[in-house]
């Protein structure tokens, strides 16, 4: 059994190509001897974004803070905000991005275990 306050836990500056004012940290994952997903806390600050970017496999988030949108394959944008749900298929391109002027968008991001 492993209980970890996100406060705890360290934040790195996003590594992957097109990402802009994002922060990563990885509450549970393979450090803790998770079998088989990670749950990843992203928080990209006002004007930021994730990637526009595709994978092959699923994940599911939980918008802890903010509000933002979900940017779909076709550059459709759909609304997020705090207590939202969200799930991007395997080979489904997207892109979040925080859209307030002032407040970062936080949120849970559970992958499989490999993708970490």
């Amino acid at each position: 059994m492993n209980i970890i306050a996100l406060d705890q836990v360290s934040s790195i500056p996003m590594q992957m190509e097109g990402a802009f004012k994002v922060e990563k940290q990885v509450p549970l994952g393979k450090d803790d001897a998770a079998p088989n997903y990670s749950f990843r806390v992203f928080t990209v600050a006002p004007g930021g974004h994730t990637p526009y970017h595709i994978h092959d496999f699923e994940h599911m988030n939980y918008m802890i803070a903010g509000e933002g949108v979900l940017v779909d394959e076709a550059g459709g944008e759909h609304p997020v905000k705090e207590g939202d749900f969200s799930m991007v298929l395997p080979n489904e391109k997207h892109q979040y991005r925080n859209t307030s002027a002032t407040e970062e968008l936080k949120f849970i991001c559970a992958v499989p275990l490999a993708y970490e």
